[in-house]
């Protein structure tokens, strides 16, 4: 979209007439012609900015989840009302005032998603958000809602998702629901208490709050509490079941409606030795509950405004309550419990993950590690710009949350955030071990991601989930199965998704992924020698040795490896004595056999592939290059061929999550069609050598009116240096089958 604007050196200013106590001001504004920065000491250098030629507009930002002209999904939306729109005649150089031609917007016009806290906001032109912001204020155009709907960062509340694909984040609706509902026990939470200990008496897992010490010295249930240590009893290290069974307990005593979420991914828990966010009652300062209730509120209030007065507030109230005892990097889970789409949980795996993975820096301060409040909300501003980058790793805080939770998959238990005693007494560890069921205390959760079929139909397979039960079938059955099929069909993509679907859990520590080649050998991949830092030589186990050994000490849990174009290496050789043991009949301790190579002490012991162990390979069957696969190795695996799966379920998926124009997207399936029923025709080709899905999936979100662009690229530099090779002794043919194809286009 292009700007119009009679200077093309203008600048676009919208900015705020309400300052706190004052009202509005848009009507004084107007008539005298005017705008002015109600602060003293904030927008200085902002307002001595606007020069005269700038257009400028008074907004008004607020929220609203109901009336909405679109389908909001059920989420509040960020809307920005444009009550007048002028142009900067002069500015007054005191920082506080412009002269200012206005034209009042009757009635106002509503602006949704792409909004601003901040009273002054200046707006440069260059990107797809900030163009359609200033055609929409001054040049009357009217907004892409669909466009902000599908961006990266509001997809998952308010976008179109293709059939089949869940609601990850279903969840954060049940929590800002609790947590709304909890406000109206700040001021009298004797009912609030009153309930909850009448729960622990029917549910063990909320047991640990009858711990307390009153200032008589005498131990009982807590006689107050905070709302983030309310909704901690259900996002602690107990089991799934105890969390649900908790979480809907309070949402039937709160009347929340919502349903209670049936899984929890990527929801921060935290330590059972450190559920509760303040001291015991003899231990700590009387104004330490009402301190957590009142960032709590703030926290709702502002991610529900826009206002200044509202962040004042928070700030205000986060800085008294993070410096306390027994909060610390907590408050930011809590906040983000209770409201998951405005607030970044900064627990540890967050933390690693955010600082180390996607190079942001967090502020911290002392004492013990604690960030400002003017630091938090930098760091959520920051991350929000990012998340409008279609190739992001995350586009939201629920989302950053889950990869941060992935990331660290298979690790131990987060134990978060246990700080030092701050001079208060009583030990972290009297807070809690009251047993949850009759074995004894429940097990720390595990950390890794719920995976299964239906997630891998999500994450873009257009397999039906038939289809791809059939193969996890086989793969249990077989223990060994090889994805075969033309380039492009992704063999490689489903392999490793096949194998978490078989764990059930995405868990990253349980898949192991070897590539095989000419020069891969037995010694890398079983057993051999290598050179050690001493100039010696050692024998050292090889990546398949290691996975057989993780799981023979995990008797109970499955690991996977997945073989990267099997075929490239010389499977017999690489697998050695092991390929007989592959077999799924023969994955008994009787069956073991000695390896060519001594254990690392010098003794020979019998080797056997225990059953839980699982091979999946991927074969790429237009490779010319590639000998036939032995015998024995095609017997030990079931073999399954992928074809280029163009149709419905691929259309819906580039449309709805790659942005692909709905006509572009037929067009170039009917294109991809031709030529695969061209190269099947061919004596010297065949069916095998067709032209996968793959080449035409966009890897991200596609910017508007991008479609023919990209798919001309792609058919330029990956299709057609493909056909080249295929007709590498016709190149003539080649020629013809791509200008065949790209006619027209």
């Amino acid at each position: 979209m292009n700007v119009k604007t009679e200077n093309p050196g203008a600048q676009f200013w919208f900015v705020g007439a309400s300052y706190g106590e004052k009202g509005d001001q848009t009507e004084r504004f107007l008539s005298e012609g005017i705008w002015e920065n109600g602060y003293t000491d904030r927008y200085l250098d902002l307002v001595q900015a606007m020069r005269p030629g700038d257009r400028i507009a008074i907004k008004a930002a607020y929220t609203r989840k109901h009336d909405l002209p679109f389908d909001n999904h059920g989420h509040t939306v960020s809307v920005m009302a444009i009550k007048a729109i002028g142009k900067v005649v002069e500015n007054l150089n005191d920082g506080r005032r412009v002269r200012v031609d206005w034209t009042r917007v009757e009635p106002p016009r509503e602006w949704y998603f792409f909004t601003h806290r901040g009273t002054v906001w200046r707006v440069l032109p260059g990107n797809w958000h900030e163009d359609g912001l200033i055609s929409f204020a001054f040049d009357k155009q009217a907004q892409d809602i669909e466009r902000f709907c599908n961006a990266p960062y509001w997809r998952e509340r308010f976008g179109t998702k293709p059939a089949g694909m869940p609601d990850r984040f279903a969840w954060a609706s049940f929590y800002e629901a609790v947590a709304s509902a909890l406000l109206k026990y700040r001021t009298d939470r004797k009912p609030l208490v009153a309930f909850i200990e009448e729960l622990s008496e029917r549910l063990p897992a909320v047991g640990y709050l009858g711990s307390d010490r009153y200032d008589n010295g005498e131990q009982g249930f807590v006689r107050d509490i905070c709302p983030f240590t309310t909704m901690g009893l259900f996002n602690r290290g107990v089991t799934t079941e105890n969390r649900r069974a908790i979480a809907h307990e309070i949402a039937e005593f709160l009347g929340v409606t919502e349903p209670v979420p049936a899984i929890f991914d990527g929801i921060p828990i935290l330590n059972n030795l450190q559920s509760w966010f303040f001291p015991r009652e003899a231990d700590r300062k009387p104004d330490h509950i009402d301190a957590l209730w009142r960032v709590f509120a703030a926290g709702i209030a502002l991610a529900d405004t826009e206002e200044d007065a509202a962040r004042a507030e928070f700030v205000r109230a986060f800085d008294d309550a993070m410096y306390r005892p027994k909060v610390r990097w907590k408050l930011t889970m809590g906040l983000y419990w209770s409201q998951p789409w405005a607030f970044a949980t900064l627990d540890r795996n967050s933390r690693n993950y955010i600082t180390n993975q996607l190079r942001v820096p967090i502020k911290a301060s002392t004492p013990n590690e604690r960030i400002s409040a003017s630091d938090y909300l930098d760091l959520i501003g920051t991350l929000r710009a990012r998340f409008a980058e279609a190739s992001y790793p995350a586009h939201s805080f629920p989302e950053l949350s889950l990869e941060a939770w992935r990331h660290h998959a298979g690790s131990e238990a987060a134990e978060e955030d246990v700080e030092p005693q701050d001079g208060v007494s009583g030990d972290a560890r009297d807070e809690t071990t009251i047993e949850e069921n009759d074995d004894g205390p429940s097990p720390q959760p595990n950390l890794t991601v719920p995976y299964t079929v239906t997630d891998i139909v999500s994450d873009g397979c257009f397999l039906s989930l038939v289809e791809i039960e059939g193969l996890l079938a086989r793969l249990r059955d077989k223990k060994n199965l090889i994805l075969q099929g033309p380039p492009g069909t992704g063999k490689t993509w489903l392999a490793k998704r096949l194998a978490f679907a078989l764990l059930g859990a995405r868990d990253e520590s349980r898949v192991r992924t070897v590539q095989f080649h000419p020069n891969l050998s037995y010694e890398d991949f079983v057993r051999g020698w290598r050179p050690t830092g001493e100039g010696k030589l050692a024998l050292v186990e090889g990546p398949f040795m290691e996975v057989i050994s993780a799981a023979l000490k995990e008797p109970g849990a499955k690991h996977v490896v997945v073989i990267e174009e099997i075929n490239r290496g010389n499977p017999a050789q690489i697998f050695g004595e092991l390929l007989t043991l592959l077999e799924a009949g023969k994955r008994t301790p009787k069956d073991a056999i000695e390896l060519c190579y001594p254990d690392a002490d010098g003794k020979r012991r019998p080797v056997h592939i225990p059953e839980n162990v699982f091979v999946v390979g991927t074969m790429n069957i237009a490779d010319r290059s590639l000998a036939l696969v032995d015998l024995a190795l095609r017997r030990r695996f079931a073999f399954v061929n992928l074809e280029p799966r163009l149709g419905e379920a691929w259309r819906q998926w580039v449309v709805g999550a790659c942005k692909l124009d709905p006509d572009g997207a037929k067009d170039i399936e009917s294109r991809l069609l031709k030529l695969n029923e061209r190269i099947a025709a061919d004596a010297r080709l065949g069916k095998q050598f067709r032209i996968g899905h793959s080449y035409v999936t966009p890897a991200r979100a596609l910017e508007a009116d991008e479609t023919k662009d990209w798919f001309r690229q792609v058919a330029q530099t990956e299709i057609l240096p493909l056909l080249e090779e295929y007709w590498f002794d016709a190149p003539g043919e080649a020629q013809k089958a791509f200008e065949a194809m790209m006619q027209g286009w």
